[in-house]
Protein backbone atom coordinates (compact mmCIF):
# COMPACT_ATOMS: atom_id res chain seq x y z
CA UNK A 1 0.00 0.00 0.00
CA UNK A 2 3.13 2.48 1.28
CA UNK A 3 4.76 1.68 -2.37
CA UNK A 4 1.62 2.34 -4.48
CA UNK A 5 1.29 5.25 -2.67
CA UNK A 6 4.60 6.55 -3.80
CA UNK A 7 4.10 5.51 -7.07
CA UNK A 8 1.16 7.73 -7.25
CA UNK A 9 3.03 10.60 -6.09
CA UNK A 10 5.88 10.09 -8.51
CA UNK A 11 3.19 9.86 -11.23
CA UNK A 12 2.19 13.40 -10.12
CA UNK A 13 4.72 15.04 -9.87
CA UNK A 14 5.57 14.16 -13.40
CA UNK A 15 2.47 15.26 -14.80
CA UNK A 16 2.90 18.58 -12.74
CA UNK A 17 6.46 19.47 -13.98
CA UNK A 18 5.11 18.27 -17.61
CA UNK A 19 2.20 20.70 -17.15
CA UNK A 20 4.43 23.99 -15.81
CA UNK A 21 6.93 23.20 -18.55
CA UNK A 22 3.59 23.34 -21.33
CA UNK A 23 2.03 26.57 -19.78
CA UNK A 24 5.82 28.46 -19.77
CA UNK A 25 6.61 27.53 -23.60
CA UNK A 26 2.94 28.32 -24.58
CA UNK A 27 2.97 31.82 -22.55
CA UNK A 28 6.67 32.36 -24.04
CA UNK A 29 5.56 31.91 -27.43
CA UNK A 30 2.46 33.76 -27.43
CA UNK A 31 3.39 36.98 -25.70
CA UNK A 32 7.10 37.59 -26.36
CA UNK A 33 8.58 41.54 -25.59
CA UNK A 34 10.32 42.74 -28.52
CA UNK A 35 10.15 46.51 -30.25
CA UNK A 36 7.97 47.69 -32.54
CA UNK A 37 8.46 47.65 -36.48
CA UNK A 38 8.89 51.37 -36.94
CA UNK A 39 12.10 52.73 -36.72
CA UNK A 40 13.95 53.43 -39.87
CA UNK A 41 16.42 50.42 -39.46
CA UNK A 42 13.53 48.25 -39.73
CA UNK A 43 13.18 49.28 -43.48
CA UNK A 44 16.34 47.96 -45.00
CA UNK A 45 14.58 47.93 -48.32
CA UNK A 46 14.50 50.87 -50.66
CA UNK A 47 11.92 53.61 -50.52
CA UNK A 48 10.73 53.41 -54.05
CA UNK A 49 8.49 50.55 -53.73
CA UNK A 50 8.05 46.65 -52.49
CA UNK A 51 8.16 43.11 -53.46
CA UNK A 52 5.51 41.55 -55.90
CA UNK A 53 3.05 39.94 -54.19
CA UNK A 54 2.27 36.37 -54.86
CA UNK A 55 -0.93 36.11 -56.16
CA UNK A 56 -1.37 35.93 -59.61
CA UNK A 57 -3.48 38.34 -61.81
CA UNK A 58 -6.31 40.65 -60.16
CA UNK A 59 -6.41 44.34 -60.73
CA UNK A 60 -3.47 46.19 -61.11
CA UNK A 61 -4.55 49.74 -59.00
CA UNK A 62 -6.04 47.39 -56.21
CA UNK A 63 -2.53 45.35 -56.70
CA UNK A 64 -0.02 48.45 -56.37
CA UNK A 65 -2.23 49.83 -53.53
CA UNK A 66 -1.55 46.28 -51.54
CA UNK A 67 2.15 46.68 -52.23
CA UNK A 68 2.30 50.20 -50.71
CA UNK A 69 0.51 48.92 -47.73
CA UNK A 70 3.36 47.00 -47.17
CA UNK A 71 6.10 49.87 -47.56
CA UNK A 72 4.50 51.17 -43.90
CA UNK A 73 3.59 47.94 -42.39
CA UNK A 74 6.17 45.15 -43.27
CA UNK A 75 8.76 46.58 -45.19
CA UNK A 76 10.86 43.81 -44.82
CA UNK A 77 12.48 40.97 -46.58
CA UNK A 78 10.06 38.26 -45.75
CA UNK A 79 7.04 40.34 -44.88
CA UNK A 80 4.45 36.91 -44.90
CA UNK A 81 6.34 35.76 -42.25
CA UNK A 82 6.75 38.80 -40.09
CA UNK A 83 5.03 39.27 -36.73
CA UNK A 84 4.72 42.86 -34.73
CA UNK A 85 8.36 43.31 -33.67
CA UNK A 86 10.28 42.38 -36.59
CA UNK A 87 10.11 38.19 -35.46
CA UNK A 88 10.04 35.91 -38.53
CA UNK A 89 7.30 32.89 -37.94
CA UNK A 90 7.41 29.52 -40.58
CA UNK A 91 4.66 27.91 -39.90
CA UNK A 92 1.85 30.33 -42.08
CA UNK A 93 -0.82 26.92 -41.76
CA UNK A 94 -2.73 29.60 -40.09
CA UNK A 95 -2.51 32.94 -38.21
CA UNK A 96 0.21 33.22 -35.70
CA UNK A 97 -2.01 34.60 -33.16
CA UNK A 98 1.13 35.72 -30.51
CA UNK A 99 1.09 38.61 -28.47
CA UNK A 100 3.74 41.36 -28.77
CA UNK A 101 4.11 44.02 -26.04
CA UNK A 102 3.81 47.30 -27.86
CA UNK A 103 6.46 49.30 -26.42
CA UNK A 104 5.76 52.84 -27.60
CA UNK A 105 2.73 54.83 -29.21
CA UNK A 106 -0.24 55.38 -28.10
CA UNK A 107 -0.73 51.70 -27.55
CA UNK A 108 1.80 51.65 -25.43
CA UNK A 109 1.54 48.71 -23.15
CA UNK A 110 -1.23 46.69 -24.79
CA UNK A 111 0.04 44.03 -27.18
CA UNK A 112 -0.68 43.20 -30.87
CA UNK A 113 -0.99 39.89 -32.82
CA UNK A 114 -0.45 41.77 -36.13
CA UNK A 115 1.17 39.59 -38.82
CA UNK A 116 2.30 38.98 -42.33
CA UNK A 117 2.66 40.99 -45.11
CA UNK A 118 -0.53 43.33 -44.34
CA UNK A 119 -0.20 42.83 -40.47
CA UNK A 120 -3.56 41.21 -39.72
CA UNK A 121 -4.40 41.18 -36.41
CA UNK A 122 -5.86 38.17 -34.77
CA UNK A 123 -9.63 38.51 -34.74
CA UNK A 124 -9.51 40.95 -38.23
CA UNK A 125 -8.26 37.93 -39.88
CA UNK A 126 -10.53 35.56 -38.35
CA UNK A 127 -13.32 38.18 -40.07
CA UNK A 128 -12.22 38.80 -43.14
CA UNK A 129 -11.02 35.15 -43.72
CA UNK A 130 -14.56 33.93 -42.75
CA UNK A 131 -15.73 36.25 -45.79
CA UNK A 132 -13.29 36.25 -48.15
CA UNK A 133 -10.78 33.09 -48.28
CA UNK A 134 -10.89 31.27 -51.30
CA UNK A 135 -9.82 27.69 -49.87
CA UNK A 136 -10.50 27.30 -46.53
CA UNK A 137 -10.77 23.61 -44.86
CA UNK A 138 -13.09 21.58 -42.72
CA UNK A 139 -16.93 22.37 -42.13
CA UNK A 140 -19.26 24.74 -39.93
CA UNK A 141 -17.30 26.15 -37.16
CA UNK A 142 -14.45 23.57 -38.05
CA UNK A 143 -12.94 25.86 -40.51
CA UNK A 144 -9.19 26.36 -40.50
CA UNK A 145 -7.77 29.57 -42.47
CA UNK A 146 -4.02 28.76 -44.44
CA UNK A 147 -2.33 32.41 -44.10
CA UNK A 148 -0.11 30.95 -46.40
CA UNK A 149 1.40 34.02 -48.84
CA UNK A 150 -1.19 33.21 -51.69
CA UNK A 151 -3.97 33.73 -48.78
CA UNK A 152 -2.60 36.80 -47.30
CA UNK A 153 -2.72 38.10 -50.75
CA UNK A 154 -6.28 36.80 -51.73
CA UNK A 155 -8.13 37.54 -48.75
CA UNK A 156 -6.67 41.98 -48.56
CA UNK A 157 -7.58 41.82 -52.36
CA UNK A 158 -10.85 40.62 -52.14
CA UNK A 159 -11.41 42.92 -48.91
CA UNK A 160 -9.99 45.57 -50.66
CA UNK A 161 -12.31 45.37 -53.84
CA UNK A 162 -15.68 45.32 -51.57
CA UNK A 163 -17.02 48.93 -51.80
CA UNK A 164 -19.92 47.76 -49.41
CA UNK A 165 -17.03 47.63 -46.94
CA UNK A 166 -15.82 51.44 -47.43
CA UNK A 167 -18.50 53.22 -49.19
CA UNK A 168 -16.40 53.81 -52.02
CA UNK A 169 -14.93 52.04 -55.06
CA UNK A 170 -11.69 51.89 -54.16
CA UNK A 171 -10.44 51.10 -57.57
CA UNK A 172 -12.47 54.10 -59.27
CA UNK A 173 -10.53 56.70 -56.73
CA UNK A 174 -7.15 54.95 -57.75
CA UNK A 175 -7.51 54.87 -61.04
CA UNK A 176 -8.79 59.27 -60.96
CA UNK A 177 -5.52 59.58 -59.36
CA UNK A 178 -6.45 60.17 -55.61
CA UNK A 179 -4.24 57.87 -54.05
CA UNK A 180 -4.25 60.46 -50.99
CA UNK A 181 -8.09 60.14 -50.34
CA UNK A 182 -7.89 56.51 -50.63
CA UNK A 183 -4.68 56.43 -48.40
CA UNK A 184 -6.74 58.69 -45.63
CA UNK A 185 -9.97 56.34 -46.35
CA UNK A 186 -7.82 52.86 -45.26
CA UNK A 187 -5.97 54.80 -42.35
CA UNK A 188 -8.34 54.03 -39.50
CA UNK A 189 -7.47 49.83 -40.81
CA UNK A 190 -3.51 50.13 -40.92
CA UNK A 191 -2.86 53.07 -39.22
CA UNK A 192 0.95 53.74 -40.67
CA UNK A 193 -0.70 55.07 -43.79
CA UNK A 194 0.12 59.05 -43.17
CA UNK A 195 -3.40 59.91 -41.50
CA UNK A 196 -3.43 57.19 -38.75
CA UNK A 197 -2.28 57.02 -35.68
CA UNK A 198 1.00 55.48 -36.09
CA UNK A 199 2.54 56.79 -39.22
CA UNK A 200 6.22 56.05 -39.68
CA UNK A 201 9.26 56.80 -41.80
CA UNK A 202 7.82 55.54 -44.51
CA UNK A 203 4.11 56.94 -44.48
CA UNK A 204 5.38 59.95 -45.86
CA UNK A 205 7.00 58.51 -49.23
CA UNK A 206 3.05 55.77 -49.67
CA UNK A 207 2.00 58.22 -52.46
CA UNK A 208 4.96 57.91 -55.02
CA UNK A 209 5.84 54.53 -53.87
CA UNK A 210 2.29 53.96 -55.03
CA UNK A 211 2.88 55.67 -58.02
CA UNK A 212 5.92 53.49 -58.85
CA UNK A 213 4.24 50.22 -57.69
CA UNK A 214 1.02 50.94 -60.71
CA UNK A 215 4.13 51.49 -62.89
CA UNK A 216 5.12 48.24 -62.53
CA UNK A 217 1.77 46.48 -62.30
CA UNK A 218 0.96 48.21 -65.76
CA UNK A 219 3.71 47.03 -67.41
Amino acid sequence: MHHKTQSNLVYQLIFFTGFILYLFLNFQGRYIKQKPLTTSQDYPLSTKGTQPLVMKGGNPYIRALMRTITASEANVKQPYNVIYGGSLVDDLTRHPDRCITIVSGPNKGNCSTAAGRYQMLNYVWDEKATRYHPHPKGILRWKTYSFEPEYQDAVVYAWLKDSNVWGVDLTQLLKEGKIETVLRILSPTWTSLGYGIETNSMSRYLPEIYQNMLQEELS
